[in-house]
């Protein structure tokens, strides 16, 4: 395997890399020789199989670096920030990828559960949307992004599509789009690429979470033209594809990645 990033000091930055999306992400960087950080938020139960995951990026003999921590809250990022710099030393990171999935799975109308505030379609588009940008700034402003980086995110086609229980991350995923564009044209001239990647339907733990998740399922493999589901390793590709040099004029789309999913 061609491991390209090797020796170049460059980091991948994960926001929620401890398991599903950025996890396969962090795996297949790391086999290309990327140094590592991921945030992470987990409870001390869950600590010993996610450790047992990081020994896969650790194998790879790339720097390594975990942070289980709060990534909302702006002191923590600071003092993050302060942290990671003593990390990196001369080194910069070379791509930012943004895989939070903290949202609210409530129904609009239910007689039998509770239904969705306001506040739960505030706290989710922050968490989900919004936070792109905080972090985005903060690293720039920090001067860590390498002169030619990327910033990747995830959404979904419940960014355009009405699933039941599904209105605050479908907000939330709109919010993401309409930033990563600004993102994209307004940071640019430093050297910024920024991109979004539409997943088809994964069976991670986050998608197990929604409602019916498993008629869902049911439903994507009879429409995939593959007759599969999308795996978190389809999705890592991708962001690895975005990171090498051919990639970077691509900058301000949402690159779909479900073999074909969206057109039947």
């Amino acid at each position: 395997m061609v491991k390209e990033f090797k020796n170049k000091n460059e980091w991948a930055l994960i926001l929620g890399g401890s398991t599903g999306l950025g996890l396969a992400t962090a795996v297949k960087l790391a086999k290309h020789g990327m140094n590592i950080c991921i945030i992470h938020r987990n409870l001390r139960s869950e600590l010993d199989e996610i450790e047992k995951n990081f020994k896969i990026i650790t194998k790879e003999r790339v720097s390594f670096a975990s942070y289980n921590i709060d990534a909302f809250q702006s002191d923590k990022r600071q003092k993050f920030i302060q942290n990671l710099k003593i990390e990196l030393g001369e080194g910069k990171i070379k791509i930012l990828v943004h895989s939070i999935a903290k949202g609210n799975l409530k129904p609009m109308v239910s007689n039998s559960k509770s239904t969705l505030e306001a506040d739960d379609f505030r706290l989710t588009i922050q968490t989900m949307g919004i936070s792109l940008y905080e972090w985005v700034k903060l690293i720039f402003e920090a001067k860590m992004f390498s002169n030619d980086s990327r910033v990747v995110s995830f959404t979904s086609e419940g960014n355009k599509k009405a699933w039941k229980s599904y209105a605050a991350i479908s907000a939330a995923k709109a919010t993401l789009e309409a930033i990563t564009r600004n993102i994209a044209l307004e940071f640019a001239p430093f050297g910024i690429r920024t991109n979004c990647i539409q997943a088809g339907v994964t069976d991670t733990s986050s998608f197990r979470m929604i409602p019916k998740s498993d008629k869902i399922k049911e439903y994507t493999l009879k429409r995939n033209p593959f007759k599969r589901l999308t795996t978190p390793e389809d999705i890592a590709n991708v962001v690895y594809l975005l990171c090498k040099d051919e990639a970077r004029w691509i900058n301000g789309t949402t690159v779909t990645v479900d073999g074909g999913e969206h057109i039947n």
